[in-house]
């Protein structure tokens, strides 16, 4: 008995050794990846950026761009604190002063500090057995202070890197904790989990973030006119449209089949083909946003800045230092992301919500609260141009990017992932992108845009909360035809 034991966790160690090896081998190849790509665009940026300053045109280096600043580090920097360095600078000891001074930045530098203890909780709870509910709302609580100081770290290495190599590394960790869940959900083979988080992303930034946005502002704003900029919102409606059509087509090719069975291997090999041009296309878009036309995403210089901005034009760590805590802090991200994809089937019978009420509402909004709120911030101070950096940039690359690449993932690790989100998440997808596209095309922007995207938002939610659909290869009707 004890022998046969002893084998069944040597089973389950390897498994989980395997799970580890590939998911560190998919995100070093990802790396090396981004890493090649900004050598290139430092190599040839530098010409360019050095003519500008000897010519005195300062003015395609702003101060965002000179330091890699994007809508989403503005919109996460309205959270933030300054830190009193006051009694720390007293520490004898110049290793121990940088050490406490690093620690104070990381940990009080933000207005989410008082989630912080949600991390060891969280762990502690899932070390002694506590209930699996608590372990999933305690990590999901976790995750969101987590998210703010990714977005702080990068904008710190951003300072040393330079603005074009600071804004691709802002680009991709813009969405680090979407695709660190995914990921963890793709190794456990919970590919509607995977599905319905990502779809949730992009209806949240959509509807709820966009939404929330607006109608604050306008509120706030009534005697004023809401302008913005629309050249960049046309173009990332533009992506979202043809990131609708990669997801229909795999949808309709399956819907014009005769059965299931007889699409399903075609329709996985045209969501693979969508997938890489989607990922094309979003090299393309970084291009464009970093490069060709940066002139585009520039967060428009004001000069009425808040004094917690100004003193951000000054790094409060280290190069090294920022790096290194970079990765702890994505190191405690995987190892929530693990709690959370492991513990919510568990939280969904315990508190009575189906599966994809969660993925799709819970995770997305507890996630990425703290760049939801500033956005609504920069709304309420009407600089739209900065609210819909984030709502609208934040979907396009989910959309473009994390969504494919998670189908390129499971391919690599043997998982059959296709762009087959089914007919009512692919619906609630497209209505959700034609409604902003609308809101988005004159320019200008009111409360009742917003109020309409909210209600939007909240009836879309309300579907998801009475859709008690099962998981995984039991649920076989789609579309309203049967699998044979």
């Amino acid at each position: 008995m004890n022998s046969y034991l002893y084998s069944i966790n040597l089973t389950l160690i390897s498994t989980h050794k395997e799970k580890i090896t590939t998911f560190s081998f998919v995100i070093t190849e990802f790396l090396l990846i981004v890493i090649a790509i900004q050598v290139w665009f430092r190599t040839t940026m530098a010409s360019q950026e050095q003519w500008l300053l000897e010519n005195g045109n300062l003015k395609g280096l702003s101060k965002e761009n000179r330091h890699g600043r994007t809508a989403h580090n503005m919109s996460s920097s309205s959270l933030r604190k300054k830190s009193d360095l006051t009694l720390v600078s007293k520490v004898p000891c110049n290793f121990l002063r940088q050490l406490l001074a690093n620690l104070q930045e990381v940990f009080l530098g933000t207005k989410l500090s008082v989630l912080f203890p949600a991390i060891p909780l969280a762990i502690i709870a899932h070390c002694y057995g506590f209930g699996r509910p608590w372990v999933f709302g305690l990590s999901l609580l976790g995750l969101t202070p987590l998210a703010e100081r990714v977005s702080f770290l990068t904008e710190q290495i951003a300072y040393y890197t330079g603005p074009t190599v600071g804004g691709l590394l802002n680009a991709t960790c813009g969405n680090a904790t979407e695709l660190i869940i995914a990921i963890f959900a793709l190794a456990e083979h919970k590919i509607d989990v995977v599905k319905y988080s990502l779809l949730g992303s992009i209806l949240s930034n959509l509807l709820l973030v966009l939404g929330t946005s607006l109608f604050c502002g306008g509120i706030a704003n009534l005697k004023k006119e809401q302008k913005y900029d629309r050249r960049q919102a046309d173009v990332n409606t533009l992506l979202l449209l043809l990131a609708l059509l990669c997801h229909m087509l795999p949808l309709l090719f399956r819907y014009a089949g005769a059965s299931a069975a007889l699409t399903a291997d075609p329709t996985l090999q045209l969501s693979r083909a969508a997938s890489i041009v989607m990922l094309i296309a979003y090299l393309v878009y970084i291009i464009f946003q970093l490069w060709t036309h940066r002139q585009l995403f520039e967060a428009e210089e004001d000069s009425e800045v808040d004094d917690d901005v100004r003193a951000e034009e000054v790094p409060v760590i280290g190069f090294w230092s920022g790096f290194a805590w970079l990765v702890g802090m994505t190191a405690v991200i995987a190892l929530l992301s693990e709690y959370v994809v492991g513990t919510i089937e568990d939280a969904s019978e315990s508190w009575g919500i189906s599966v994809s009420f969660i993925s799709i509402i819970l995770l997305p909004i507890v996630g990425n609260a703290a760049e939801h709120a500033g956005a609504v911030i920069f709304a309420f101070k009407n600089k739209l141009d900065i609210t819909l950096g984030v709502a609208l940039g934040s979907a396009t690359q989910i959309a473009l990017f994390v969504v494919p690449l998670c189908v390129v993932v499971a391919w690599m690790m043997g998982i059959k992932m296709d762009l087959n989100f089914n007919l009512l998440e692919t619906g609630a997808l497209a209505l959700s992108i034609i409604a902003t596209a609308f809101t988005l095309q004159d320019g200008s922007s009111h409360y009742l845009k917003g109020l309409v995207l909210l209600l939007c938002y909240i009836v879309i939610a309300a579907c998801f909360f009475v859709s008690q659909r099962p998981l995984g290869p039991a649920n076989l009707v789609n579309f309203g035809i049967q699998s044979s």
